[in-house]
């Protein structure tokens, strides 16, 4: 009994461990502000890394992305190919619930993922059934998304399974420059 005792206290101080106390209302006033729909309206490219709880990386991608906007809803199509020749298709709608707040769905998404943006930061949490070669791993994403002064978007998404940090993917967005003028025009049509 007494071990029991002590392994739910090393998972206890391991959730712990894995909290921030950083809110998505501490970037309030941090500009540029950022604007999901204006943001991602159009084409945006990206590329990442995500590495395991050891700072080993263990794959390398780039994602293509489409989104459109419908009124209080963004659609994005993700096209992603890895380092390694694995080609994957993630479809996120993404829905303005209130002032602030999001809802978002995509295939293997568990339920709703629900966001928060403030200034320059998006926060959203999530459970996702993470494909894993031959099997499937259900796993909490904690995602943050900040704008930075040059247009771009840094993503530090944390993937953790009963509070235990499993890895982090690091991704940057960025607009081709022909495309980041039709983005700003779709989004003011679909306001109008």
């Amino acid at each position: 009994m007494r071990f029991g005792k002590s392994w739910a206290a090393v998972l206890a101080l391991l959730a712990l461990m894995g909290c921030s106390g950083m809110k998505v209302s501490d970037f309030e006033n941090q500009e540029p502000k950022l604007e999901l729909e204006q943001f991602f309206a159009g084409k945006t490219e990206a590329s990442g890394i995500f590495y395991d709880r050891f700072g080993d990386v263990r794959r390398q991608f780039v994602v293509d992305i489409e989104g459109t906007v419908e009124g209080d809803r963004l659609t994005l199509v993700e096209d992603f190919i890895y380092d390694d020749g694995e080609t994957e298709r993630r479809v996120w709608t993404l829905t303005r619930v209130g002032e602030n707040r999001y809802e978002g769905h995509a295939d293997g998404v568990i339920g709703l993922a629900r966001g928060e943006i403030a200034g320059n930061a998006f926060h959203w949490e999530y459970t996702f059934d993470l494909k894993m070669k031959d099997r499937t791993l259900r796993v909490a994403f904690d995602d943050w998304m900040f704008l930075q002064p040059n247009g771009t978007v840094i993503n530090r998404a944390t993937v953790s399974k009963w509070g235990i940090e499993l890895g982090t993917a690091v991704i940057s967005f960025s607009k081709p420059a022909a495309t980041a003028q039709a983005g700003r025009e779709q989004v003011t049509q679909a306001a109008e």
